[in-house]
């Protein structure tokens, strides 16, 4: 499987992020400002190029990407490298130590801090993809797969009382086993010069980031990934992060009482993820990259269901947001979906589906969404390439996706989506169309 220098050129590049402290941080349903900075946030990216058809893959250091950024970064990117839009793929790596990524409607309840670097945002990511674009030279590619399940944990169980627990607390006696499964495989692209010049490392995980809390700026999991195989490879290497389906996956192992929150705990799973990207470099293979096509696609999801009259009960909990005789969680967590898909007037949720080819044995899908971990392990099974890297949190955030059967299970994941049962299944069903669609048979 050889590659020929002379079409083949592959750049990377970071540019940072990091917004300043007091800015609004993001993940969760309580208002929370960065105190400091404990590591620097990047937009991290890829550019692939093989007979003058240019791939950007984009990596960035928190919580989510709205759509409006997306386009806007589309946008820049083609009017200074010439990489058509439906070749610019945008990721979030997740990180709750972020800034708020409001969605473009609601950015008018946003502080002047953080309105300044939701402005900003969009050209330094562009300004990543455009320095990897400057940065590109003749390259090879390499694909390997490795396997950690030691870290990572599907945070839905059965229990006792016959209910489907989310999070049920450390050492449970109700809890019977987990709802669901992991998703162990480790994806690593890695790229060289022709000479032997470490380029970039791209791995992707199920891992939800939610590893260190707190009120510190930081990448979480993928800066220590970033530090220990710099050391390995080279400082100068760019590594991405690109998260896997983990709507249903966590760092939490409810079997020990050990607390698994803080930056120490951070730095435990990058170090352990690490060590496994190590040791697949070691049985990496070559992908032969005869040609590089795109597919996208937008699909309209169903909405899920509620009742208007239930409307007034869940303005009046939104009301009691950050205040002391605050709503229980899930309370919270209904009540801004309902008022968010009575706001939508029955508008069905757009979401992008985009699939690049990278040869006719590599292929790389984004998915919008938080997605259980299912559905993604379903498109790489069905999928016709032999390696298939499924991205999710890509070209926007449309909250979690998860897989039918979790709305008759309930808890935390089905409450809080805005689509309808079933939805996830139809972005598996358009993925693997696409799929088929670019496979060279």
């Amino acid at each position: 499987m050889t590659i020929s220098a002379a079409d083949l050129r592959i750049g990377a590049a970071a540019v940072k992020i990091t917004p300043p402290p007091g800015i609004p941080m993001a993940g969760y349903y309580y208002e929370r400002g960065a105190e400091r900075i404990h590591d620097d946030l990047f937009s991290k990216a890829l550019v692939i190029e093989k007979d003058n058809i240019k791939i950007a893959i984009v990596s960035c250091d928190i919580i989510s990407v709205s759509e409006d950024i997306v386009a806007e970064v589309r946008s820049l990117v083609q009017k200074s490298t010439g990489i058509p839009s439906d070749n610019v793929m945008i990721s979030a790596t997740h990180a709750h130590t972020g800034p708020v990524i409001p969605k473009k409607d609601n950015r008018d309840q946003s502080s002047d801090l953080l309105a300044s670097y939701i402005q900003k945002l969009p050209g330094l990511i562009a300004e990543s993809i455009k320095q990897a674009y400057e940065a590109l030279k003749p390259a090879k590619l390499s694909f390997g797969l490795g396997h950690e399940e030691s870290i990572s944990f599907n945070r839905r169980f059965f229990m006792t009382d016959g209910t489907v627990g989310w999070n049920p607390g450390k050492l449970n006696p109700k809890i019977i086993k987990p709802a669901g499964p992991i998703d162990p495989e480790v994806f690593v692209l890695y790229a060289e010069t022709n000479d032997g010049k470490p380029v970039s490392t791209y791995v992707n995980f199920a891992l939800h980031l939610d590893n260190t809390g707190g009120m510190e700026i930081s990448a979480d999991l993928p800066y220590t990934l970033s530090s220990i195989l710099g050391k390995i490879k080279d400082q100068n290497m760019v590594t991405l992060f690109g998260q896997g389906c983990s709507g249903n996956i966590n760092h939490i192992n409810v079997k020990t009482k050990e607390p698994q929150s803080s930056f120490a705990e951070a730095a435990r799973l990058g170090t352990v993820l690490s060590g496994e990207v190590i040791k697949t470099y070691t049985r990496m293979q070559p992908v032969d990259i005869n040609a590089i096509t795109v597919r996208k696609r937008v699909v309209n999801l169903p909405l899920a269901e509620f009742s208007v009259d239930d409307l007034p009960a869940a303005r009046a909990t939104v009301a009691k947001y950050g205040k002391s005789d605050a709503a229980p969680f899930l309370d919270f967590v209904n009540s801004f979906k309902i008022i968010e898909l009575y706001n939508r007037k029955g508008k069905p949720i757009e979401a992008e589906i985009q699939v690049f080819a990278i040869g006719n044995d590599l292929a790389v899908v984004s998915l919008p969404g938080e997605v259980f971990t299912e559905l993604g392990t379903y498109i790489r099974n069905r999928s016709p390439f032999a390696r298939t890297i499924v991205v999710e949190l890509t070209n926007g955030s449309i909250g979690y996706i998860p897989d039918r059967k979790a709305y008759v299970e309930g808890n935390y994941e089905p409450i809080s989506a805005r689509v309808a049962p079933g939805a996830g299944e139809i972005l598996v069903e358009n993925a693997i169309q696409m799929l088929n669609e670019l496979k060279i048979r």
